[in-house]
């Protein structure tokens, strides 16, 4: 019975999350539509931020990039109302306090925050100045604003996520579901894990970007780590 409870109690969270997903995408449409106004003002300082002379190759790309611009700022404002119906789904199968609910969302969007911040100024600037070094006098690159869209979003995007895994593996030593001191032992396999994760989260193959997001993802993994083992201590 005690190894059912934990798959029926993600089921009532997937059901749970299931009525909800409608609401968030209506939250997402009409905060896109919003974000329309100052999505161009937004391309054009990202543009200026990362030094790039964008140019495109379709009648509708710039439309279209305007677009996506505006649906991401509409995915990182709606973030913490994400997080508060996340928190609502496990609370009701899991039974926690209100308390530990608010601690959730406050560092939830802490992180994720963080995690735009650290791409946005640490991994960004190094990574398209990596990826750019290689032109010649003869090369000279032309990015295409599309492709420039789809680079700066999910970096971006991918990033902020990956930051959340402290507070996932904190959650899930804190119902049981994870066992820190067992999971410290596998420190290898978290390894190669994280490095496939690197692998498909980054919009270019290149061994470089890949570092620069697999780094910070084994530190959080620690750190997650820790954070378990405090609270495994503190239930004990």
């Amino acid at each position: 019975m005690r190894e059912e409870a934990p798959v029926k109690s993600f089921a009532r969270v997937i059901l749970s999350l299931r009525r909800r997903i409608l609401r968030v995408l209506i939250l997402l449409c009409l905060t896109s539509l919003g974000f329309l106004m100052v999505a161009p003002r937004i391309l054009l300082y990202l543009q200026k931020r990362l030094g790039q002379n964008l140019a495109f190759y379709g009648v509708a790309e710039p439309w279209l990039a305007v677009i996506k611009v505006a649906a991401i700022s509409a995915i990182i404002f709606v973030f913490p109302y994400i997080l508060w119906l996340l928190w609502k789904a496990l609370s009701g199968a899991f039974g926690l306090s209100r308390k530990l609910g608010l601690l959730f969302i406050l560092v939830g969007m802490f992180l994720f925050y963080g995690g735009l911040a650290f791409c946005f100024f640490v991994t960004l600037p190094y990574g398209m100045k990596f990826l750019l070094s290689f032109q010649r006098d003869e090369i000279v690159p032309t990015i295409s604003v599309g492709h420039f869209v789809n680079f700066v979003g999910l970096f971006l995007l991918a990033f902020g996520l990956i930051f959340e895994l402290p507070l996932f593996m904190i959650l899930a030593a804190r119902i049981g579901l994870l066992d820190p001191y067992k999971a410290g032992k596998y420190r290898r396999h978290a390894i190669l894990v994280i490095a496939i994760l690197a692998a498909v989260l980054t919009p270019t193959p290149d061994v470089f970007n890949m570092a620069l997001m697999a780094g910070p993802l084994y530190l959080l993994f620690e750190l997650g780590l820790l954070g378990g083992k405090l609270v495994v201590k503190k239930n004990a």
